[in-house]
């Protein structure tokens, strides 16, 4: 391993990842104008129309000049395929190409967080830093819990599809509430998503954050270039060693402070690995001399493993289908244009229902999701040829674990994900009972003057056995990886980071991601990686909350 440079840049903090929390890390550190703050990024500019027009979220996916083109290992679980599951890799990571939906999670996630040894993260603790990041447009509620001054908008679904309400009265009529903001505390119930848009762009963390943190004057950006490893001076890390090609010359970067990792789930765990920061068998295997031991590094890995179904609509219906294309799609052009409400301005989802799988359940466990529009069949993202729409579910808090491995010294060679999807038996009841929630709203009296038929799967489909076969072999990521830095008590063996998020048993080292949240959370991970950043920002600079 090179030795470390003694002339190299220094800097108070050296942040690795300019994502969803390095942004946030990057612009609350530097608000004390006496910090200087390195940011390391792989990836380039985030000015691309596909990254800030909030529709181009469909093309985002597809381009490895912008992304972590990741797959996972096959499984049983997975019907044995490989899955594509993108992250980010751009100015504001996953928050430039992610589905623009705020879903905080429910108390109880982050109470059982707390439950299990760490302490100041229980729901209480953690509310005012989901409220902190946020400027909130719709209704507030009495008690207080959304923000209405942060830097991200938070605002309410403005174009709307009259199928998207038709779903929504089906739910209701099945007996579910209807919630006008689920991420109050009470999640429960069916409405519409909330999204980081605002006059018709999307609102990432880097346009949120970084990009103003830019302008102080301390905060420097590296883009383009790949963490290799951190610098470490016994147990105290003093720095990170990059590259900007493959096969290219080190340069150092040196850190006063702290190292902060904020490379996201998957590359947070490899950059600790190939550190010497991780299991020791596997860091024999890879030819990694071990700094510390730690056997949970890029262990306890979690994911929402999703899947859909199709419904074709009456002849006469139109769909996102039609007015996405021709003549259709140059009148949606030119509403978004006059800032007016439009398709391009719409999340990937539109009307969501929070739900239980079976009456025991103490909170919703499942998450479903409606858009009217719909997909071809094993194609990524391309538009059915017919009028659709599509019903999505997913299990809230998921069983199964899986891991995230290097594969190689060599930081251009994508990591081993293996998220081990539905291996546990409550996963696959789960999912199944997602199924026939679905279906039954799909197929229900409510929805018939506009749906005549079930596509995908295909009413053939009708027993658990069939169903959990579907969901096997058509499922896919949630892109909502979590948990290989798993944070808790020096006294849990896979714990990687102690509730300030300082690695054990090293000096000057944090780790400020997705990949610290000791279990997942009910919904999407975005919102609850921005309150991580923002506690995690406190947390250095010691103050609470």
């Amino acid at each position: 391993m090179n030795a470390i440079n003694n002339n190299a840049q220094t800097y108070d903090y050296v942040i690795v990842g300019g994502g969803s929390a390095g942004s946030i890390l990057a612009a609350r550190l530097s608000e004390d104008p006496n910090v200087t703050v390195c940011v390391l990024e792989a990836g380039r500019s985030d000015l691309r129309p596909y990254v800030r027009i909030p529709s181009g979220f469909v093309k985002t996916l597809t381009q490895p000049e912008i992304t972590w083109q990741f797959k996972t290992e096959p499984s049983d679980g997975s019907g044995g395929r490989k899955i594509s599951t993108t992250q980010g890799r751009v100015i504001g990571g996953s928050s430039s190409i992610n589905g623009m939906m705020i879903v905080r999670g429910q108390p109880g996630d982050f109470d059982n967080w707390e439950s299990l040894g760490n302490r100041g993260w229980g729901y209480k603790d953690v509310l005012p830093y989901f409220s902190r990041s946020e400027r909130y447009t719709g209704k507030c509620s009495e008690n207080g819990v959304r923000g209405q001054s942060g830097p991200i908008p938070v605002t309410p679904m403005d174009w709307f599809h009259p199928i998207s309400e038709t779903f929504i009265d089906a739910a209701v009529a099945a007996g579910h509430k209807r919630n006008p903001d689920y991420n109050s505390g009470d999640q429960e119930g069916v409405g519409y998503f909330q999204r980081t848009i605002e006059n018709g762009f999307r609102v990432s963390a880097a346009v949120a954050f970084l990009a103003p943190a830019l302008k102080r004057g301390n905060v420097a950006l590296h883009s383009g270039v790949r963490a290799q490893r951190i610098l470490f001076e016994g147990k105290r890390a003093v720095g990170v060693g990059f590259i900007r090609r493959q096969g290219g010359e080190e340069t150092v970067v040196k850190a006063r402070r702290e190292v902060i990792v904020s490379a996201g789930t998957a590359n947070t765990a490899r950059l600790l690995q190939l550190s010497g920061v991780g299991p020791a068998t596997l860091l024999s295997q890879l030819g990694v001399k071990v700094v510390h031991e730690l056997p949970g590094v890029g262990e306890n890995l979690g994911d929402h493993y999703s899947a859909r179904m199709v419904m074709r609509a009456r002849r006469g219906t139109t769909t996102l289908n039609e007015m996405a294309r021709g003549v259709r799609l140059g009148w949606q052009i030119m509403r978004w244009l006059a800032k007016k409400p439009s398709v391009l301005t719409l999340t990937p989802s539109q009307a969501h229902l929070f739900c239980k799988s079976s009456p025991e359940v103490e909170t919703p466990d499942l998450q479903c999701v409606f858009v009217p529009g719909s997909y071809k069949e094993g194609k990524h993202y391309v538009l059915d040829d017919y009028p659709g729409v599509t019903g999505g579910w997913w299990q809230h808090r998921p069983l199964s674990r899986g891991y995230v491995r290097a594969r190689s010294k060599d930081v251009f060679e994508d990591p081993i994900i293996q998220p081990n999807y539905l291996s546990h038996s409550v996963d696959q009841e789960v999912m199944v009972a997602g199924m026939k929630i679905i279906r039954g709203l799909l197929h229900s009296s409510t929805l018939a003057k506009y749906l005549e038929e079930e596509t995908v799967p295909g009413v053939d489909v009708s027993t658990d056995e069939k169903m959990l076969d579907f969901c096997k072999s058509n499922g896919s990521t949630g892109y909502h990886l979590v948990g290989t830095a798993r944070m808790g008590p020096k006294s849990d063996p896979t714990a990687v980071v102690d509730d300030s998020l300082r690695v054990h048993g090293l000096e000057n080292l944090r780790v400020i991601d997705a990949s610290i949240m000791p279990a997942i959370t009910s919904g999407n991970t975005y919102a609850a990686t921005l309150m991580i950043a923002e506690k995690g920002a406190d947390l250095i600079r010691g103050i609470r909350a």
